[in-house]
């Protein structure tokens, strides 16, 4: 009997989920308390699933187990089948009620504080019971989150967004950041301000060794002046919306997120220009995995709701 044969007729899901317990755990015994079983069922489950590989999948040292490279395979590969398997029942539950189900997302705070919120309060006019799971992070660790199946896709900007062997990114529209004040600050009612105007301003932005922080640098060097020192550096907008918005601090956002003027109204754009700053913004997804209907919605309406964006952007 060759090797898919066998696999096909006797590995048992309930093996791989015993591997995949005792990896988590870190030894037998803790793993027949996560599952509720005896330690000897634990073993039972593992010798079956080695025996049908015909590989030794764990060692066994005086820190716990560790996989062997014929186990980091095989869990690597029982990752995506239960990725499979959820989406599939996913798949289900959603054509049978496509009012209900949830989307992991992952995303940066920018993005997430204007596109990505706009795209779900479109599509919760629609399905109002879709609940969704926002999680931020820069792109290096959505890029992991991607890998290990904690989230489903993600939308980042960058500069340039990286080409992945394992991830697939789609440039959605391209978009400087911009400089914003809050509705009653004295240089919005100007028609027109030099980036040198606002040297001696508080500014609020994102702290050193950050890409946006970089990107702001670059724009005031590139207009021949010393980037000036920050009152508040943070990487979470919400303060910098806040200090903004009610403090007189000026603060540098993604053009898009002033494009849906009803999620900040108490911020505006100032008519000045940030060269250099252009990034691109797009989602990604793993390659080689079924995404879930909510997935695909979510993506096609981020896909309308690109189209106009990437003009007004500009």
């Amino acid at each position: 009997m060759q090797m898919s044969d066998r696999i096909g007729r006797r590995l048992k899901l309930h093996d791989l989920h015993v591997l995949m317990a005792v990896m988590q755990a870190g030894s037998m015994r803790k793993a027949a308390a996560l599952l509720n079983t005896t330690q000897s069922a634990i073993s039972r489950s593992i010798a079956d699933l080695e025996q049908t590989i015909g590989a030794r999948l764990l060692d066994r040292n005086s820190q716990g187990i560790e996989p062997t490279r014929y186990g980091r395979a095989l869990l690597k590969r029982g990752v995506a089948v239960f990725d499979e398997l959820k989406r599939g029942v996913e798949e289900i539950e959603f054509l049978s009620n496509p009012e209900v189900g949830e989307l992991l997302i992952g995303s940066g705070s920018g993005i997430a504080e204007g596109f990505v919120l706009a795209v779900m309060d479109r599509l919760s006019q629609q399905y109002p019971r879709v609940a969704y799971h926002l999680m931020p992070g820069v792109l290096t660790a959505l890029y992991d989150q991607l890998r290990e199946r904690r989230i489903e896709l993600a939308c980042s900007g960058s500069s340039k967004l990286d080409l992945q062997e394992d991830i697939d990114a789609e440039v959605l529209f391209e978009e400087p950041l911009v400089v914003a004040a809050g509705a009653e600050n004295p240089w919005i009612r100007r028609r027109k301000v030099n980036l040198a105007d606002l040297v001696n301003e508080p500014w609020t932005w994102s702290p050193p060794g950050t890409v946006n922080y970089g990107l702001v640098v670059d724009a005031f060097r590139a207009s021949g002046l010393d980037p000036p020192r920050a009152t508040v550096y943070t990487d979470a907008i919400n303060v910098q919306i806040r200090l903004a918005a009610t403090k007189g601090f000026l603060t540098v956002v993604p053009a898009s997120m002033l494009t849906f003027p009803a999620m900040h109204e108490a911020l505006r754009r100032l008519p000045v220009e940030l060269p250099t700053t252009r990034r691109q913004m797009g989602i990604l997804t793993l390659k080689n995995r079924t995404l879930s209907p909510l997935a695909q919605l979510f993506i096609e309406c981020a896909r309308e709701l690109a189209g106009p964006l990437a003009k007004t952007t500009r």
